[in-house]
């Protein structure tokens, strides 16, 4: 199992790196185009996540085919305002932001999955919002499309971890890989050929390295999650926090006050705890593939 975890840390280690990477563009190209090409470099990883005896085709097939398709639309939203979020925002303000996801999850799953929740996941849930105003300041700081951008992708992702949930068992990782990767390779596909950018050598050297180290991530947290309990590998995700700071500082200047700080510290704390909580009370770590 500890092989697991350590496999999880070096999946969100490369997330965090190939997030760097579309950083360091700058928004020189457009977030549509960024998420197309960083999908057609991430289909790399297919082979490496089909298993014997899974069929091409089931990267675009599924046996629930309305899970598939909201799997792909919210991975194109996460996506996309992921890229907005990372070029408009210090690193770890954004993965603050986007890391309400698991707060988001509670709130749908009581919405579209009828789950119960008690009062110490309400509390989470809470303290996550109160977080948040916390890091935006709102009135006291000029909010922007970035802080909307992380909010969106937050909840987007929230969304596809909810058809996760309803999939369970039923679908195969292939499947639910390739949703994750078409519906952004499509979405940007067609919303870049308007403003298209040919991108010139240093940008395909970013773009290369945000796609692949994506792709790179998915395999990592395929092999950490057949090795540990998804409810093991899933907390590893918020080390990304401690990348997020050292690259903003290292690589782009970013600073952080101390009110920022103690909001992040408010997401992040309330995030885990709906983790651990979720652990206890329900089942779905138990039948859910984490990819």
């Amino acid at each position: 199992m500890i092989k697991g975890v350590f496999l999880g840390f070096a999946c969100y280690a490369a997330y965090a790196i190939s997030d760097a990477f579309v950083k360091s563009l700058h928004g020189t190209l457009p977030a549509y185009e960024a998420v197309f090409f960083g999908a057609l470099l991430g289909l790399t990883a297919l082979p490496f996540i089909r298993k014997p005896g899974d069929r091409w085709r089931e990267v675009l097939q599924a046996r629930r085919p309305k899970l598939w398709w909201t799997r792909a639309i919210t991975g194109a939203i996460c996506n996309i305002a992921a890229v907005i979020a990372f070029t408009a925002l210090p690193m770890a303000e954004a993965f603050a932001l986007i890391f309400l996801l698991p707060i988001f999850v509670t709130i749908l799953s009581v919405l579209f999955l009828k789950e119960h929740v008690g009062w110490r996941r309400w509390t989470a849930v809470i303290a996550g919002f109160i977080g948040v105003l916390v890091v935006l300041r709102p009135g006291f700081r000029a909010l922007g499309a970035g802080h909307i951008a992380a909010m969106i992708c937050g909840l987007s992702g929230a969304g596809s971890v909810v058809a996760l949930r309803r999939a369970g068992a039923h679908e195969k990782r292939i499947s639910l890989y390739g949703a994750g990767v078409i519906g952004p390779l499509v979405t940007g596909g067609v919303l870049m050929l308007p403003a298209f950018i040919w991108p010139n050598l240093h940008q395909w050297w970013l773009l290369a390295g945000y796609g692949l180290l994506a792709g790179l991530a998915g395999v990592l947290l395929m092999l950490a999650t057949q090795i540990a309990p998804a409810n093991r590998v899933a907390p590893t995700q918020y080390s990304q926090m401690l990348w997020a700071i050292g690259f903003g500082y290292w690589l782009f200047g970013d600073h952080l006050d101390w009110p920022m700080l103690i909001g992040i510290a408010l997401i992040l704390g309330a995030g885990l705890f709906t983790l651990v909580r979720e652990e206890k009370v329900t089942g779905w770590w138990r039948r859910t593939k984490l990819v």
